[in-house]
């Protein structure tokens, strides 16, 4: 810029300038450090707070490996891709995120499930590649006497909040659990009822 225009221009504009492209790239290197500091996580790994659809998927796909018992690992690792349930017997994965479906399909040789938005848990049986058992429960009433069940095994009242009923499991667990005199079935049993109680009472 020639100087003949620069010095046409007020000396309090120059200085606005100034201060704005310099804070602007303060901001910049705020945000940039920030990030490489404090990332913000997407997808299917992120924890969510409350209620979500996917956080309920996930808890009717739980309830139906249980249902039919298939055991499984959720927030399994794939090949560096993490997966809400991993089917280590059958080498089935289980992912809300198609990205991640689509990757581990062309990378690895397990079988890859994509649970779309809003997909029911008991669906996930006709897509698995395996025969499974008849589900049992399947309507509301079937729900609620699943649940008045686990409300029972944990001997907690439906209206205990998750530390009252992580409590009641603690104490279930010492007085089944194989180690201590308990046998494996009763164990088994407290576990599918903390799991579906805590469920709910998220």
């Amino acid at each position: 810029m020639p100087a003949s225009v620069l010095e046409a221009i007020p000396p309090a504009v120059l200085a606005g300038l100034a201060l704005g492209g310099v804070f602007s790239c303060l901001a910049a290197a705020i945000f940039t450090v920030g990030e490489r500091w404090f990332p913000t996580q997407s997808g299917p790994t992120r924890e969510t707070s409350g209620y979500s659809s996917e956080r309920r998927r996930q808890g009717e796909i739980r309830s139906y490996l249980q249902e039919i018992g298939e055991r499984y690992i959720e927030g399994y690792s794939l090949g560096g891709t993490r997966v809400a349930f991993y089917l280590p017997a059958r080498d089935v994965a289980v992912t809300f995120d198609a990205q991640d479906f689509f990757h581990l399909q062309q990378t690895t040789d397990t079988y890859v499930i994509l649970a779309e938005h809003e997909m029911p848990g008991v669906h996930l049986g006709h897509r698995l590649p395996f025969e499974v058992p008849k589900q049992v429960h399947t309507g509301p009433a079937d729900v609620q006497k699943r649940l008045t069940q686990a409300y029972r095994a944990l001997d907690v009242p439906k209206t205990a909040d998750a530390t009252e009923i992580k409590t009641a499991y603690r104490e279930r667990v010492k007085q089944v659990h194989p180690d201590h005199g308990g046998d494996r079935d009763s164990f088994r049993e407290v576990q599918k009822a903390y799991a579906t109680v805590k469920e709910h009472a998220e």
